[in-house]
């Protein structure tokens, strides 16, 4: 999995997240990962997507704000 480097972000602000994973509980298990650094407007359900592989999660991460405030 790739890391969030804030190097790579000129002006922090509000990023769509699209997980591809295997299945549900992996799906959930990244945006928990990285709801514990960042703000998340989390997703409560993934999506299947015909003839395709796993499942997609999409959901927004603030990177302006910590998930502690």
């Amino acid at each position: 999995m790739r890391q969030i480097n804030d190097a790579h972000v000129a002006v922090p602000g509000l990023a769509v997240v699209e997980v591809a994973a295997a299945d549900d509980e992996t799906a959930f298990a990244v945006q928990a990962l990285l709801a514990a650094r960042c703000t998340v407007a989390p997703a409560d359900r993934t999506a299947r997507e015909p003839d395709e592989p796993g499942v997609r999660l999409r959901f927004f991460l603030d990177l302006q704000q910590d998930a502690d405030t």
